[in-house]
């Protein structure tokens, strides 16, 4: 016997008791180097047999996860590889693995669904991998257009340290030479501005008076200063900055300030929730594929019991148990509130929707009487999971895939078990909502659907806006996959800003934070409070993946197919069939062509290649998605959310009930949680919005100011987007699109 099968048979030993002899004996040591490929420690080095891979477990057909022997999961690996693992071990016990139905690639290419083909188009290969060295390991440079291929890291072995030490080591200098290139761009584009403003003071003009808030920045500044004053002469009373209206706020002062003072800037949102009257307790979350993630609860302190640090604990991967409890409170005879979870936008963690005082949408909405959850995605401040380390490159094989399938699902199902509801209202901003709409999809996780009473869209994030021809990002989408490795690293993207974090002072960090990020995604302050900026800069950048930033920024993802869930040549087909259908219905009507549209050619070949599909014959969603309202910035130069409220009028996803969408003409990609008005037009209208959608209103504490507030209905008894809203926005004062409104900025 040689060597190779004297190892292959002794790493058996840690494997299910199989037959010794004839076929069964090839497939037991096929078994057994399948699982080594798979285990978490190397089943030699695994005496117990507790980190050896046992079989893969599917969380959705295009989702297995490897089980451990003492039942510990390990994120998600190729599907040939599950597959394989599965066979094998039902080959050598003779009986059928728990797999569940229709786990494997998919047969059809269109990615019109987005789902993942077996066969991908241009010539590359399912997800499969090598053994041995991480080199071999990688994604072939052709990969799948929406989803790519994850590398498989196997477990720890001397290769594969040296080489993950060499990758962290090039991507050290060369991420940090690429951050000071961004530190550098973003100063010398300051360098005007500054001049400016610099001229400005010097000729005796003040220019920040040209800022649309400047009035009403300045009445902030003082009453904050004012409060600052008597927390120091320990006789704070606080009331609201800003009252919306009286009806909303004649309960204001149940509230009262447990922090005070100076602001500290600290990275700490239950420190900002007591300066408003509120709290925060954290909960820790278990996925499906072991990672462990934060979900913080916002509550007043005066009517609600925190739970035990014990009961706060992850409580194992199953999700969507039947086990339900109610929370606590102080006051058992009055309504509960109806629970809405918030997920946070790329490189931010869900502090961001905290950073404004009582103008902060989660405190305003848990103050309105909503029972706020805040969910952050995998690693953020403190990567953990239930068996990797931070140095394992398995740590960070995920992209918006596993965000979207494994965080937000477990997220919701931990917000249902801790609150006893059936479902929730769910509010997502920038790459949430992408998450979101990428879960829902009919090929991915639409059951979720299920679980949502309405989805809440802040500045969607489905199609590219004009920001991703900037050269720096043109730079990402032109290197291949190796090399973006290479300077980027296999674990998390540039961890230097992170450590920037802790070693700057916080009002240094937020000057930076901002200039830099200023930069690169073209947006200002213009509308914020600009004596809170600093804050807002807190509760970001956070630890992300270098293949999620892969997925956004690399040359065969998001940045070069331009949507989230079709492919760039399947968007260009739309256009085809949108222009011409314009045109027909204008010749139709004998109306002229509108400026700027050309006359396409009228072959009927051109007509019969272009011409409509079939009514949601290229639908990304079935009939388990939730109703979709959203909130679209129309200054927007990072998403485009006009072109995704054209794919629902248009009738492209006819199950897709759009039950309310606004433009906010002036808004850019933040100005939606955080411009100075913001609560009057986003807050206000995402309160109403989850209130006339609830599905359990007779049971649930009436949210302040929606006492007249209608249950929605669609009157035409079926989705289809365009219909829907123009129905709905046409009814409501207050509900038209902002491109409609010219409203004062000062209030």
């Amino acid at each position: 016997m040689d060597d190779a099968t004297h190892h292959s048979e002794s790493d058996t030993s840690n494997s299910p008791e199989i037959p010794s002899t004839g076929a069964a004996t090839v497939a037991a040591i096929k078994y057994a180097h399948q699982a080594k490929k798979l285990s978490f420690v190397a089943p030699r080095h695994d005496k117990d047999g507790s980190g050896t891979a046992i079989q893969a477990e599917y969380v959705t057909p295009q989702d297995p996860i490897i089980v451990t022997g003492n039942g510990g999961r390990l994120p998600g690996v190729p599907l040939a590889e599950a597959e394989k693992l599965n066979a094998l071990k039902e080959e050598v016990e003779g009986e059928p693995t728990k797999v569940i139905q229709d786990a494997s690639p998919t047969k059809n290419t269109g990615s019109e669904n987005g789902s993942m083909p077996a066969t991908p188009k241009g010539g590359g290969t399912i997800q499969r991998s090598g053994e041995g060295s991480l080199r071999k390991a990688m994604p072939p440079s052709r990969t799948h257009t929406l989803f790519p291929p994850l590398p498989l890291y196997g477990p720890s072995s001397i290769t594969r340290d040296l080489q993950c030490l060499t990758f962290r080591t090039t991507s050290f200098f060369l991420s940090i030479g690429f951050l000071g290139i961004v530190v550098l761009g973003a100063a010398f584009t300051s360098i005007i501005p500054l001049t400016k403003h610099v001229w400005l003071r010097i000729t005796f003009r003040n220019p920040d008076a040209r800022r649309p808030f400047y009035q009403e920045e300045k009445r902030r500044k003082r009453i904050r200063k004012e409060e600052e004053q008597a927390w120091k002469r320990k006789r704070s009373k606080r009331s609201p900055i800003t009252k919306a209206d009286d009806n909303e706020n004649e309960a204001g002062d149940e509230f009262e300030p447990a922090e005070g003072g100076p602001d500290l800037l600290s990275c700490d949102v239950g420190y900002y929730a007591r300066r408003v009257g509120l709290d925060m307790e954290e909960f820790k979350v278990e996925t499906e594929d072991g990672f462990i993630i934060t979900l913080w609860h916002i509550y007043n302190p005066f009517e609600y019991t925190p739970r035990p640090p014990a009961e706060r604990k992850a409580r194992g991967p199953e999700i969507f148990t039947n086990s339900k409890q109610a929370l606590l409170t102080t006051h058992p005879a009055q309504k509960p509130k109806f629970p809405v979870l918030m997920i946070h936008g790329l490189l931010q963690s869900a502090g961001a929707y905290c950073t404004n005082d009582d103008s902060s949408l989660a405190f305003y909405l848990c103050k309105q009487g909503y029972d706020v959850w805040l969910g952050n995605n995998r690693c953020g401040f403190k990567p953990e999971h239930t068996l990797l380390s931070y140095s394992d490159p398995r740590m960070w094989a995920w992209n918006i895939r596993q965000m979207g399938v494994m965080d937000l699902p477990a997220l919701t199902s931990r917000v249902l078990y801790q609150t006893g509801f059936e479902k929730l209202g769910l509010i997502c901003h920038s790459q949430g909502t992408t998450q979101t709409f990428v879960a829902l999809a009919k090929e991915q996780r639409p059951d979720l659907g299920d679980k949502i009473t309405v989805f809440c869209a802040l500045a969607p994030a489905a199609y590219a806006g004009p920001l991703i021809g900037k050269a720096y990002f043109k730079f990402m989408r032109m290197i291949s996959p190796s090399m973006f490795r290479i300077i980027f690293g296999i674990h998390a993207f540039i961890p230097f800003m992170m450590t920037m974090h802790s070693w700057l002072p916080g009002k240094l960090f937020g000057a930076m934070g901002y200039r830099v990020f200023s930069f690169l995604f073209n947006w200002s302050d213009e509308r914020w409070d600009r004596g809170l900026r600093d804050r807002m800069f807190q509760f970001a950048p956070v630890y992300v993946s270098a293949e999620s930033m892969r997925w956004w920024l690399g040359r065969e993802c998001f940045a070069k197919q331009k949507c989230i869930l079709a492919t760039k040549e399947e968007r260009q087909q739309e256009d085809a069939e949108d222009a011409l259908e314009d045109y027909y219905n204008h010749s139709a009507n004998n109306l002229p062509l509108s400026e700027g549209q050309s006359c396409p050619r009228r072959s009927s070949e051109v007509r019969r290649k272009h011409e409509r599909k079939p009514r949601g014959s290229t639908a990304w969603y079935n009939e388990k998605v939730p109703p979709f309202a959203l909130w679209v910035a129309g200054s927007d130069d990072l998403v485009d959310g006009r072109r995704l409220l054209k794919r629902f009028e248009s009738g492209r996803e006819p199950h897709v009930k759009v039950v309310h969408s606004k433009v906010v003409e002036e808004y850019e990609h933040l100005d939606v949680i955080w411009a100075m008005d913001s609560i009057e037009r986003v807050g206000r209208e995402v309160k109403e919005v989850l209130w006339r959608n609830c599905d359990v209103r007779d049971r649930v504490r009436v949210p302040r100011g929606c006492e007249d507030v209608e249950v929605w209905r669609d009157s035409k008894g079926e989705g289809g987007g365009g219909d829907a809203v123009a129905e709905k926005e046409g009814d409501e004062e207050g509900q038209t699109s902002s491109s409609d409104e010219r409203e004062s900025p000062e209030r």
